[in-house]
C-alpha cells in the first residue's frame, strides 16, 4: 500500500528542488514512488500541476510505435505511425495515474500565492535516509495519508532532523 505526502514550499524552486531530490533518491533505491507532482499557486492564483511524467507524450510515442508496426502490414507504416501517434496521445491526454488532479488543485487551492506543493505517493521508503534529505529544504506537512500516530511521529521525525523542537499538536 503506498502512502501520499503534500508537503508545502514558500515558492515553486524549492518544490522543484524538493521533487529533483527525492528522484535522485529513488534512482539511489532509497525510495520507490508512484507519483511525484509539484502543485503550484500562482500569484493570480490559479492552480498548476507540474507531473513528473506526460501520459499525453508517452501515450503518444507508445501509440505511434504500434501504429508502425500495424501500418507495415498493410505497407502504409507512415499512416499507421500517424494515426497510432495521435490516438496514443489522446487516450495518454484523458489518463490519470498516480495521486489524482482534482485533489492536488483542491489542496492547492489553500496555498498562498506564489507558493507550491509537492505531493509525494510513496510504495516504500528507506526513512532514515529519505527523511533528513527531505527536511533539509524546510516546508511545512499538510496532507499524508498516515494514521493520526504515524503522522505525529513524521512530525517528530522531521523537526529532529531540523534540528527543531517537536511541535505539540
Amino acid at each position: 500500500m503506498s502512502n501520499l505526502f503534500a508537503i508545502a514550499y514558500p515558492d515553486l524552486a524549492t518544490a522543484e528542488q524538493v521533487r529533483s531530490t527525492v528522484v535522485g533518491l529513488q534512482k539511489q533505491k532509497l525510495i520507490e514512488l508512484e507519483d511525484a507532482v509539484v502543485v503550484e499557486r500562482r500569484q493570480d492564483g490559479k492552480i498548476k500541476l507540474h507531473q513528473a511524467v506526460s501520459t499525453t507524450g508517452a501515450g503518444a510515442a507508445s501509440g505511434a510505435l504500434w501504429g508502425g508496426v500495424i501500418g507495415l502490414l498493410f505497407f502504409m507504416p507512415f499512416l499507421g505511425a500517424a494515426v497510432g501517434g495521435a490516438t496514443g496521445a489522446a487516450v495518454g491526454a484523458s489518463t490519470d495515474v498516480g495521486v489524482d488532479d482534482n485533489f492536488m488543485r483542491q489542496v492547492g487551492e489553500h496555498l498562498t500565492p506564489g507558493s507550491a506543493a509537492v505531493f509525494l505517493l510513496v510504495r516504500k521508503a528507506t526513512a532514515d535516509k529519505v527523511i533528513p534529505a527531505v527536511a533539509q529544504y524546510g516546508g511545512q506537512i499538510i496532507q499524508t495519508s498516515l494514521s493520526a500516530e504515524a503522522e505525529a511521529e513524521l512530525r517528530a521525525t522531521v523537526a529532529a532532523a531540523r534540528g527543531e523542537a517537536p511541535a505539540t499538536v
